[in-house]
């Protein structure tokens, strides 16, 4: 069989480090979730009433993928850029209509990840009815750690996540208080979704988002999984 010819070179294949391999993970789909901290739901004026509510969800292209530790440029079409910290969920083996006590098997590993967001392009298309896609699916707007394998962590049910911009503290919670917790969250996507290898999954922020400026340093943590670091750097 003839190798086939493409018109200009086909998309790279995007990855992540993995803790103690030298092979990495390639990303498949980069899905985020939406308002899952209440005293986040809150501080953007969308309360979420669980009892009444599913998880909603966005995609950020895996082309917009950047490592811990880089230097962005601040993004065009905003005045308003702000950081999310997130816990990241990388999925390991295929998965459709999983029920939650078995969505756990789903899992590959963990990372520490940044959702970087447009806030005022989100805001106008949020309350215009549109699509988010100009506030959260920009270049370079998916930061991520390392993978850290879950066979070392289990299932995160708990743990502390932080992060500061020049060293002040900006968002302080804890992973027991997401609303829709990891094993709700895979197994309400597979209903939608045939989960594949590769697929990352941000499962949302705490309060206290913020925007941040040309030469500031981001740093979070996620207690047992690791750390992310991006530097803003001046606007193209």
């Amino acid at each position: 069989m003839s190798q086939k010819e493409y018109l200009w070179n086909p998309a790279p294949v995007y990855s992540l480090p993995v803790r103690g391999s030298d092979a990495r993970l390639p990303v498949k789909r980069i899905f985020c979730v939406g308002r899952n901290y209440h005293a986040h739901a809150i501080e953007m004026d969308r309360p979420v009433d669980k009892a009444t509510m599913r998880p909603f969800y966005f995609l950020k292209d895996p082309s917009t993928l950047v490592e811990s530790g880089a230097s962005v440029p601040y993004p065009t079409g905003t005045t308003n850029y702000h950081y999310e910290m997130e816990l990241v969920v990388a999925i390991g083996i295929p998965g459709f209509r999983v029920p939650a006590d078995e969505a756990h098997t789903l899992i590959y590993g963990y990372a520490a990840g940044l959702d970087m967001t447009r806030r005022d392009l989100q805001l106008v298309a949020r309350e215009q009815g549109r699509p988010w896609d100009l506030g959260k699916n920009f270049e370079k707007s998916a930061v991520c750690s390392e993978i850290v394998p879950a066979d070392a962590l289990g299932v995160l049910d708990a743990g502390a996540i932080q992060l500061e911009v020049n060293g002040q503290i900006k968002q302080s919670s804890d992973l027991q208080l997401l609303i829709w917790n990891i094993r709700e969250i895979i197994a309400d996507l597979s209903q939608f979704y045939h989960l594949e290898p590769g697929d990352l999954i941000y499962t949302g922020t705490p309060e206290g988002v913020g925007a941040v400026k040309s030469g500031d340093r981001i740093s979070g943590h996620i207690d047992r999984v690791g750390e992310v670091a991006l530097t803003i750097g001046a606007a193209e």
